[in-house]
């Protein structure tokens, strides 16, 4: 048999709302990749069958070759589920490379750039009142910048009033001395956009994040060209391709691939070099878990254009998902060395394990998927308006 090759590869549904992907080579090495597709996990299921079937018995130092087969070797690509899949099983590959090496990823990416990492926690909004409360313990957590929801449900046109709450919230954020990110979340249509992101401009946001649904190209652009808040987006984004008319159309200043969406390690780090081409951040979109996490800092220690990097650390999802089981389920809860992701100051040190830099408690994972199996996997809520209309999530 030829050294390293595949021998397995198994997925493993977890709490809150993760897909973690373990791989193991005939040298006796397992890598840990996460495939988290949230709402769609039983999808990523059915294209881990197409997967197993292709690479089970490939060489897994071959990583460049399988990425590659694994997108051109069918008639369609691309998309989430297809990505998604991809992604687990190639962080779980640059994994195994690196323990093989005995080196992190980011030295085979060409070595660091840096010697930390800044990062952000999530602070809510979907019901926006907490959200104050909520950046005062970010901030005691080492946290100096955090993202939050700048509206829940909200309609095609609505009242203005709406707007004037969120703009209040958003002053009361950033009198606690946090810098903050403001996600639209799709959920605006331009009418809207357009009218909350002028008011929040003298707020000077770190940016405002998906200002309208990525299939308004054109019209993010022309947001872009009126506003001087930076412009972030790029998780409904799948590939380097998808970003292309966003970059050749100015209409992004900030790129935020997300490492389990967009093809793992290896397409996250040629985004990052497309970006800088074009004079744009980088800011990995993650509210998933560790090994995503990890994923997302191999690439932030070695790229240049990197900005800040979203964490999930206590961060409401996976709070509430956790109470509905029982059990715990946070950023830590699968790790054996949760110290690696400590935040002081805005900043986490730079990864020094080899491979992704994140130990997984293997006998949890297991645990924890079988009685996460007995449950529906999460879905994202449904809102309607109070016409009984189905409004944006």
């Amino acid at each position: 048999m030829t050294s390293n090759t595949i021998t397995d590869i198994e997925i493993f549904r977890v709490p809150p709302r993760w897909l973690f992907v373990r791989v193991k080579t005939s040298d006796n090495i397992v890598g840990w990749g996460e495939s988290t597709l949230e709402g769609h996990t039983e999808a990523i299921e059915g294209a881990f069958s197409d997967l197993c079937e292709r690479f089970i018995g490939a060489v897994a130092d071959n990583i460049q070759d399988i990425w590659q087969t694994a997108y051109m070797g069918r008639f369609y690509r691309g998309g989430p589920v297809l990505m998604s899949a991809l992604s687990g099983l190639d962080i779980a590959l640059w994994d195994i490379k690196g323990k093989k090496l005995g080196v992190p990823v980011w030295q085979l990416l060409g070595g660091k750039v840096r010697n930390r990492v800044k990062v952000y926690g999530w602070i809510g909004g979907d019901h926006p009142s907490a959200v104050v409360s909520a950046a005062v313990a970010r901030k005691a957590q080492g946290f100096t910048a955090v993202k939050m929801n700048g509206t829940d449900a909200i309609s095609w046109i609505d009242s203005p009033a709406l707007l004037d709450a969120t703009v209040e919230r958003v002053k009361q954020v950033r009198s606690t001395g946090l810098d903050v990110g403001i996600d639209f979340h799709g959920r605006l249509h331009k009418g809207m956009a357009k009218q909350l992101a002028k008011l929040l401009e003298p707020l000077h946001p770190m940016f405002i994040e998906e200002p309208l649904l990525p299939t308004q190209l054109e019209e993010i652009a022309d947001l872009s060209n009126a506003i001087s808040t930076p412009i972030a987006l790029g998780e409904r984004l799948y590939t380097r391709w998808d970003f292309r008319p966003y970059l050749e159309r100015r209409a992004v200043d900030i790129a935020q691939p997300d490492v389990s969406h967009c093809g793992g390690i290896s397409e996250l780090h040629r985004i990052a070099s497309y970006t800088e081409t074009y004079d744009v951040a980088i800011a990995p979109h993650c509210p998933l878990g560790p090994i995503a996490l990890a994923a997302c800092m191999q690439v932030a220690i070695s790229a240049p254009n990197f900005a800040i990097q979203e964490m999930s650390w206590k961060m409401h999802y996976n709070v509430t998902a956790g109470e509905a089981l029982g059990i715990e389920a946070d950023l830590h809860t699968y790790m054996a060395n949760p110290e690696v992701f400590t935040v002081e100051n805005g900043y986490v040190d730079a990864l020094q394990g080899p491979g992704i830099g994140v130990e997984i408690d293997e006998d949890r994972v297991r645990k924890a998927s079988e009685i996460y199996m007995k449950h529906t996997s999460w879905r994202n809520p449904l809102w309607r308006g109070e016409d009984g209309s189905l409004k944006e999530w």
